[in-house]
């Protein structure tokens, strides 16, 4: 595992509705997918130490847009530049079926064709796994990933776990990656796995 790792400066760059309208994709970028209020908008402003760089409303399925996010990190005093992107939520019920639709219709495509993106984070809560809508975007993750890309499920609000149920997911899931945006428990752990993802790309 890569050591003295540590991101310095984040900056929200752009919003996109769709690829057509998205920054050029010159940088690598890591990709947070999964269902509204799951804790996408938590984690990116954990990860980054800062509170409010991504906009965290308390209407879940608030986020419309594809959000892009300048990240510097730094790796054994090497400079890494990379961006994270916040996609809206799949599958909030109190969207119309309309919304639900255009937003789909947008996100498909992106996911699809967008040649930047080096890391698919599927969030999950950590206490509702298995639901439909979490099985629905892992099938089609598997199925658009291409050679140069990694795909990497996260547990998100492991802080709401006692210690049974932790153990109880993990023997579900050896290769679960637990992670509170709260605690900072699996932070570093997750910063590395995304590094790595770019650093393998790089070589």
């Amino acid at each position: 595992m890569t050591q003295n790792l540590r991101i310095v400066q984040s900056r929200f760059i752009a919003s996109a509705l769709d690829i057509s309208t998205a920054p050029d994709p010159s940088l690598s970028e890591i990709v947070f997918l999964g269902r509204s209020n799951v804790g996408k908008s938590s984690l990116l402003n954990a990860l980054c130490a800062r509170k409010n760089l991504a906009k965290i409303s308390a209407t879940p399925g608030k986020t419309r847009l594809i959000n892009f996010y300048e990240i510097k990190a730094t790796l054994d005093a090497m400079p890494i530049v990379f961006r994270f992107v916040d996609l809206p939520g799949f599958g909030y019920a109190k969207a119309s079926k309309s919304e639900r639709e255009s937003w789909e219709k947008n996100l498909t495509p992106f996911l699809q064709n967008r040649v930047s993106i080096r890391l698919f984070l599927r969030l999950i809560d950590s206490r509702l796994d298995n639901l439909p809508q979490d099985i629905i975007t892992k099938e089609f993750v598997s199925a658009i990933i291409k050679a140069d890309q990694k795909d990497c499920a996260v547990y998100t609000k492991a802080d709401k776990l006692n210690r049974k149920e932790k153990d109880a997911l993990l023997r579900k899931d050896q290769n679960a990656l637990l992670i509170s945006s709260k605690s900072g428990e699996g932070l570093d752990r997750l910063l590395h796995i995304i590094i790595d993802s770019i650093m393998e790309q790089k070589v």
